[in-house]
């Protein structure tokens, strides 16, 4: 769709002189054609106004919304006060039952059951009165609700705000730059927007104010911290973590959607949110062998990482230990806590950490079990560093989110935005950290313009950690299926920060990389599916904002929604839109395959034409002139999605045949790859080859014919580049991919069954063969043939079942992805086996 057409669609309509006027933006360069440097100068002006207008609306929205909340805050705890719900000391002395969400009605209804037997006029007149007054309250409660589910829509709208109109910015100084011939953008992202960095906001401050005051007014000032031992070292309990990329479209209307359900986790509510409390820093030991680093990436038994991480001022090492899921023992963290100044120290074996160990217990602070558990820890630490060489080697930082109920862990979820990988290594000859353990010319700045492009990794999406701890036999709750099922993510088991820091930054010593490296070009952005339950939507009461057809902040698992979220979308337009996105979408709504889809695109096509044929010929030529109806305007129709479609884009953004031959899926069973093995052969390699190069020869002529309004507008990012959608991927020149492959117990156990199945079947044989030694004649030379053809077929058995158990184990041990099936082994036994039957019965036979 065009720009133009996508911002008046998705804008705000209360806000919309607000936004960019893109549209006038646009007329200004076309209408003063040729260029010249009055129309510069006039149409940066024009810049500069937009850019202006744009910042003071959003610093003063997001002033506006500030204040709004610490009113609603305000008034819910006073409202709290006079309800009085509050707990005291006293009630929590007296053992009183927990309160619960939505409480309002029972507690009014205690308080009647109480004073029901009074026979005082007055006091029945009072309580008359309080049960009004507490009705009241309630009924301001639910109306707070209201203003709140307002509030969290007006926030995801003004993220919207700010990530369109930079898109906007970007798109118009590129046609600025492609009709006028002068160069813009440079000096564009370099002075204009750096003096007005609109786009930059953080938008935490509001969340964590918003999630807050959701908070109290949905618990009615008495948040629920339910079972604190949820996810400890109960064995009933089942844990699992997952891992997800975030496109940065996506970060606030995600935010939004798990406070919802869980409020962001602060650990000090007194104090006001700054940056630099979601601010963690982590730098990873490895040796020049990177053998940490290989062990993590190949989950390996007993593979180890080694990391020293801080949040502000504290600092500690944290040992993260792998092992196998279906041992019982899951990847176990253990840490301790170390000063910065005994850091060097430390790694190079001058100090060791009993003494502190020892302080502690004598304080009082730590169990004699717990200080034992923290010495063997720093010692296994400190003997690993010295004797394996390990030195720091790469640092990650990142701002994080955490959402979880107080004194809860059934359900923690973590957000990881701004994610950096920085190297701290030496292996190139140059000392990063000058003989310190680690470098001091970062901080928290990100993006540290200080570093140089090969220094530093800019992750581009963030990172969203799921961990669960279920009952056995317990589903996790519907919310969370909804949300990792939704648009708004992308799921990337076993995704580690360290390993895609090494892959990224040291390409030259490593060949194993992880297998969502040749992913990164791809677009995770997804289409909104017509049954999303995550979409953030306006109320429909909102008497202010008429213009948004909503009815709750998420859906409901019963309501239905738009496939596509646009706000606001005025009353009346849901069924058109979802028409129009399903008859785009079609391929992915009836999974089709692409042929499949292609066709039935030109039978219905086909059809259309023929019927436009017949009505234009009943009609007469009168009515078939230039004014003609058309039944699609090339101008405003969305291009097909290339991900929906029978094509695939190559690196030069244009169109070749999609080759199915090609596909890989990295999530596909093990049996497809071999990390010993190229991903694709040379056949497969060659096609591709070919595609690219004939797509290539006609890119120049393709580029200067297209508009980029008149395009697929999904297939330019904010700053303007071309995204690049495709169904395939391969692993980059002259390195391997390491694609998690993970062995169940029923392998082991199918491999030692098959083993004892021919075991079985060589000792029947070797009966026989003893049978027939033993029975016969020594001067029987039939039976003395046909023993010794038995005894023959039954070692073989014994050493063909010995060697294939061996075979197995070893390549499941190794985790290698080889064909465990033997075609020939099991059918040359049985050949041998009809051929000892045959010689016996034919010799006998010969004897008559």
């Amino acid at each position: 769709m065009k720009f133009g057409r996508r911002i008046k669609d998705s804008r705000y309509a209360e806000w919309a002189d607000q936004y960019i006027a893109y549209g006038d933006l646009k007329k200004q360069i076309k209408s003063n054609l040729p260029w010249n440097d009055t129309a510069e100068a006039n149409f940066i002006q024009s810049l500069k106004n937009e850019l202006t207008k744009c910042e003071k609306f959003q610093r003063d929205k997001s002033q506006e919304l500030m204040s709004q909340i610490n009113t609603l805050e305000k008034e819910v705890r006073g409202l709290v006060e006079k309800a009085g719900l509050q707990d005291d000391d006293d009630d929590e002395e007296d053992g009183e039952e927990e309160r619960t969400p939505g409480d309002v009605e029972r507690h009014v209804q205690d308080r009647r059951d109480d004073d029901g037997g009074s026979d005082d006029d007055d006091d029945d007149d009072d309580d008359a009165s309080s049960d009004i007054s507490i009705d009241a309250i309630e009924e301001r409660f639910r109306e707070l609700e209201e203003e709140v589910a307002i509030l969290v829509a007006d926030v995801h709208d003004l993220a919207l705000f700010t990530k369109l109109n930079f898109t906007g910015f970007i798109k118009i100084v590129k046609k600025h730059d492609k009709l006028t011939g002068f160069s813009l953008k440079p000096m564009f992202n370099k002075e204009v927007l750096e003096s007005h960095p609109f786009y930059r906001m953080n938008y935490d401050p509001l969340i964590v104010k918003l999630s807050k005051l959701f908070d109290l007014v949905r618990t009615r000032g008495h948040p629920v911290e339910g079972d604190s031992s949820a996810g400890g070292s109960q064995n009933a309990f089942v844990r699992s973590t997952t891992k997800y990329w975030v496109h940065d479209d996506n970060i606030v209307p995600l935010k939004l959607a798990i406070m919802k359900h869980l409020p962001v986790l602060v650990f000090d509510p007194n104090k006001e949110f700054s940056k630099a409390d979601s601010a963690i820093t982590s730098i990873y030991f490895d040796n020049e062998d990177l053998e940490l680093y290989l062990g993590r990436l190949e989950k390996t038994e007993g593979a180890e990482a080694i990391r020293m991480r801080w949040y502000g001022d504290v600092k500690g090492i944290t040992r993260k230990t792998h092992r196998e899921d279906w041992t019982g023992e899951k990847s176990v963290k253990e840490r301790f806590v170390i000063k910065e100044d005994k850091m060097n120290d430390f790694l190079s074996g001058r100090y060791t950490m009993d003494d502190e160990f020892d302080a502690l217990l004598k304080k009082g602070k730590k169990s004699e079990k717990d200080v034992e558990g923290m010495k063997q820890l720093a010692n296994e630490i400190q003997y690993a560093i010295v004797t394996r060489k390990l030195r720091p080697v790469m640092r990650t930082f990142y701002n994080r989110t955490a959402f979880q109920l107080p004194g809860n862990a059934t359900v923690r979820i973590s957000l990881d935005t701004e994610l950096t990988m920085v190297r701290e290594d030496n292996f190139d000859g140059h000392d990063r950290t000058n003989g310190n353990w680690r470098r001091n010319d970062i901080g928290i700045d990100h993006p540290f313009p200080q570093l140089p492009p090969g220094e530093k990794e800019l992750f581009p999406y963030g990172v969203l950690e799921v961990k669960l701890a279920t009952k056995v036999g317990e589903e996790p709750p519907q919310w969370i299926r909804d949300l990792i099922n939704s648009h708004l993510v992308e799921a990337v088991p076993k995704f580690s920060k360290f390993i895609h820091g090494c892959a990224s930054l040291l390409p030259e010593r490593v060949d194993l990389v992880p297998f969502w490296l040749p992913q990164m070009d791809q677009d995770i952005r997804k289409p909104v599916s017509a049954k999303s339950k995550v979409l953030i939507e306006r109320p429909h009461s909102n008497t202010h904002s008429s213009a948004s057809a909503t009815t709750s902040v998420l859906h409901s698992p019963g309501q239905s929604s738009q496939p596509s979220y646009h706000e606001p979308v005025s009353e009346g337009e849901e069924d058109e839109e979802f028409m129009v996105q399903v008859a785009k979408n079609e391929d992915e709504h009836l999974r089709l395959p692409p042929d499949a889809a292609a066709q039935a695109r030109a039978a219905r096509d086909f059809r259309e034409k023929k019927l436009r044929e017949e009505a234009t010929a009943r009609a007469g030529p009168s009515r078939a002139g230039p004014s003609a109806p058309k039944a699609h305007d090339d101008d405003d129709d969305d291009e097909e999605d290339d991900k929906n479609s029978d094509v695939h884009r190559h690196s030069n953004g244009h169109k070749a045949p999609y080759d199915p031959s090609l596909r890989i899926d990295p999530l596909a069973s093990s049996d497809r790859f071999d990390k010993n093995l190229s991903l694709l052969d040379a056949k497969s390699l060659k096609k591709l080859n070919d595609a690219a190069n004939k797509s290539k020869k006609t890119s120049e002529v393709d580029e200067e014919d297209e508009d980029e309004d008149e395009g697929v507008d999904e297939m330019d990012d904010e700053e303007g580049n071309r995204v690049i959608y495709t169904n395939q991927f391969k692993a980059p020149a002259g390195k391997r991919i390491a694609v998690p492959v993970r062995v169940e117990p029923k392998v082991v156990f199918a491999a030692e069954r098959t083993f004892l199945k021919w075991a079985h079947f060589a000792v029947l044989l070797g009966g026989v063969s003893i049978a027939l030694l033993n029975f016969i004649s020594p001067s029987d030379s039939v039976g003395m043939i046909s023993a010794g053809c038995f005894t023959i077929t039954a070692l073989l058995a014994i050493a063909y079942s010995g060697g294939m158990y061996a075979y197995r184990i070893v390549k499941l041990r190794k985790r290698m992805a080889v064909n465990y099936h033997d075609k020939y082994g099991p059918t040359f036994l049985c050949i041998a086996l009809i051929s000892s039957v045959l010689v016996n019965l034919i010799l006998r036979l010969r004897e008559l």
